[in-house]
């Protein structure tokens, strides 16, 4: 192997090693219980914080199979299914039978939900708009690319 290559696989294995530090802050930040709250309260909506990042992933991603939901949630079926039906009891949310594999169960987003979504989407505008406030737009244009980009990666991995 060439010197030039060893020199490029540890400035790449240094640079991941500082992205990994960058997304456990970035978790640790974004999976504060108090960030929900703020969210909620500045949403002006009443909804139980642990349904609240439930209800925006099921309208993300919906419909989708309450098996997948768990997993991309980092929980059990059994306590994604009751929070889905809390959801349900809510009208937030309702589950069906996917139409091409009816043994799965899959949730939704009903209008009263995404009426619900909106509201957050119009707080996590403003939210952000703080965070960004001294950005560049072009920078936040290449945090989004980017950032997709190794998310479609990451993802591509599972496929």
């Amino acid at each position: 192997m060439s010197s030039t290559k060893k020199v490029h696989n540890t400035h790449i294995s240094e640079q991941v090693r500082v992205l990994h530090g960058t997304l456990l802050d970035i978790v640790a930040a974004m999976n504060q219980p108090q960030r929900d709250e703020d969210m909620v309260r500045e949403a002006g909506i009443a909804l139980d914080r642990a349904l609240f990042p439930l209800l925006v992933g099921i309208e993300r991603l919906g419909p989708i199979g309450i098996v997948d939901l768990a997993e991309r949630m980092g929980r059990d079926y059994s306590t994604i299914s009751r929070q889905v039906a809390k959801l349900e009891s809510l009208g937030l949310a309702e589950r069906r039978q996917n139409s091409s594999d009816r043994r799965v169960n899959e949730a939704v987003v009903t209008p009263k939900g995404k009426a619900m979504t909106d509201r957050i989407d119009e707080a996590r505008d403003r939210m952000a708009g703080e965070v960004f406030a001294n950005w560049e737009e072009q920078e936040v244009k290449d945090l989004v690319r980017l950032m997709r980009k190794f998310a479609d990666a990451l993802m591509g991995e599972r496929g």
